[in-house]
C-alpha cells in the first residue's frame, strides 16, 4: 500500500518546528523532509498511511493557523514525487522540458503530484523554496504533448493566486539538459 505523503508549509521556524513536533506527537508518521526555507519559512513533509498524515496535518493546522501558509495531504501520491522532492531520481529519456513555478512548497508538490499523474512525463525535480525566496517550481520531461497536458492539467490544479508561471520547451539545447540535471 502507498504511503500518504503530507506537508505543512509556516511563516516561520518557530511555529514550523513546532508544529511539526505537534504533527508527529499526535500521529504515527515518519518526516521525509523539514527544514527552514528562504525567506525564514520552515516546512514539513510527512508520510504514512492516509488517517495519520490527516490527523498530523489537522493538528498541526490547529497549532497556529495564522501562521500556516499552505498545506496538502495527497492520499496516493504518484511513486516518483517523493523521489522528486529528495532529489534522488534519474532522467531516463530527455523529451521536452516543462517548468512549473508557484508561490509555495506545498502547490509545487501537489502541481507534481497532478502532472505525474496526467500524462506520461518523467519528474526532474521538485525545487521546494530553498534559495528560491520562497517560491517552488517542478521540472519534467516527456514528448510535447504529454509536457503540455501535464502542465495544462497542473495549472487548474493550483489553488488562485499560487501559480506564478510555466513553459514548456519542445527542443531543448543539449547545454541546458546538462545544466538541469
Amino acid at each position: 500500500m502507498k504511503k500518504a505523503l503530507g506537508m505543512i508549509e509556516f511563516k516561520t521556524v518557530a511555529s514550523g518546528i513546532t508544529a511539526t513536533d505537534v504533527m508527529l506527537k499526535t500521529a504515527e508518521v515518519e518526516v521525509v523532509t523539514a527544514g527552514p526555507v528562504c525567506p525564514g519559512k520552515y516546512i514539513a513533509t510527512i508520510a504514512g498511511e492516509i488517517s495519520a498524515v490527516k490527523s498530523a496535518i489537522d493538528a498541526a493546522e490547529r497549532y497556529n493557523s495564522a501562521m500556516l501558509i499552505d498545506k496538502f495531504l495527497l492520499g496516493a501520491p504518484h511513486e516518483t514525487v517523493q523521489p522528486a522532492i529528495c532529489g534522488a531520481l534519474e532522467v531516463k529519456n530527455k523529451g521536452a522540458v516543462g517548468i512549473i513555478e508557484t508561490y509555495t512548497a506545498a502547490s509545487a508538490v501537489v502541481a507534481a503530484d497532478t502532472a505525474a499523474k496526467t500524462a506520461l512525463v518523467e519528474l526532474i525535480e521538485v525545487r521546494l523554496a530553498k534559495g528560491m525566496c520562497g517560491k517552488s517550481y517542478v521540472i519534467l520531461t516527456g514528448s510535447v504533448s504529454a509536457v503540455t497536458a501535464a502542465i495544462d492539467k497542473a495549472k487548474a490544479g493550483v489553488e488562485d493566486g499560487l501559480l506564478l508561471d510555466t513553459s514548456v520547451i519542445a527542443g531543448p539545447d543539449e547545454r541546458l539538459w546538462e545544466s538541469i540535471l
